[in-house]
């Protein structure tokens, strides 16, 4: 195995730089553990720099201790002996999590403001009501209907949609506008809220859409956590498209161009 699956797996306390015993590949690569141990190295390398205080410590090692159930110094003495680790060790074993948290604020923390106001249109979130049919016909038949008020949305959705909206009397949401097609999201964006748009083409479908309500999206406590996990994972995946092919294999990663069916010549 190369650099990359030689750190960060029997971490000695010291440093990210232990190697892995020859005899614990086959053990690991036997239970398909490596895609493991190549997830964890890549995060153990990016947080060894980072240090807690001693407050820090101790109160993720209380945490520790209560979790395991470790009440006395002789359980922690023996869980110790049993995983074959120094108090050093213990120490970054517990403070693991928090120190992933330090990494993410550290290397993200402070353009948080301008991420979420790049990206705060499709953050924000949107209440509407569907119904949606094959047949054209039907869609401006029920169009008019809802119009002329002969019959209401709901109504009309629960027993006329093709979709799961049916179930929910038409009602979907809130969603993000991010996770809704982009032609469909402007739709949504260049509606009025509680006015019926008149029917258009969607896929294999006419949509009949209402938007009951826009959720603004606010960067609260919440929200900033959210984008420092989803920076960290973009990271993550940028880390992984630097491993050997070899490990990219281990973890499922394709790095075998797409091939063009054959043609044959006339």
């Amino acid at each position: 195995m190369n650099k990359t699956l030689q750190l960060g797996d029997v971490y000695d306390g010291h440093s990210s730089s232990a190697i892995l015993r020859p005899e614990i590949i086959p053990f690991l690569a036997s239970y398909n553990l490596i895609p493991q141990l190549l997830s964890q190295s890549i995060i153990e390398l990016a947080i060894a720099p980072i240090t807690c205080t001693q407050a820090e410590t101790s109160h993720a090692l209380e945490q520790f201790y209560q979790h395991w159930d470790l009440t006395t110094e002789p359980k922690i003495q023996d869980w110790c002996l049993r995983y074959g680790l120094t108090q050093e060790q213990l120490e970054l074993f517990a403070t693991r999590k928090l120190r992933v948290e330090k990494f993410k604020q550290i290397t993200w923390g402070h353009q948080i403001e301008s991420y979420f106001l790049k990206y705060k249109r499709h953050l924000d979130k949107v209440i509407y009501s569907l119904i949606r049919t094959e047949n054209r016909g039907t869609a401006n038949e029920l169009f008019f209907r809802i119009t002329e008020g002969e019959q209401s949305f709901s109504e009309l959705a629960r027993e006329y949609s093709q979709g799961p909206e049916a179930d929910t009397n038409g009602i979907i949401g809130p969603v993000e506008l991010g996770t809704i097609a982009p032609n469909f999201a402007q739709l949504l964006c260049t509606s009025q809220v509680g006015i019926v748009q008149a029917p258009v083409p969607f896929g294999e479908s006419w949509v009949i859409v209402r938007v009951e309500k826009f959720i603004t999206a606010q960067l609260d406590n919440f929200m900033r956590q959210r984008l420092l996990q989803d920076n960290f994972e973009t990271w993550f995946q940028q880390q992984l498209s630097q491993l050997s092919p070899e490990e990219k294999t281990w973890m499922g990663i394709n790095t075998k161009p797409a091939q063009l069916p054959e043609v044959n010549a006339a």
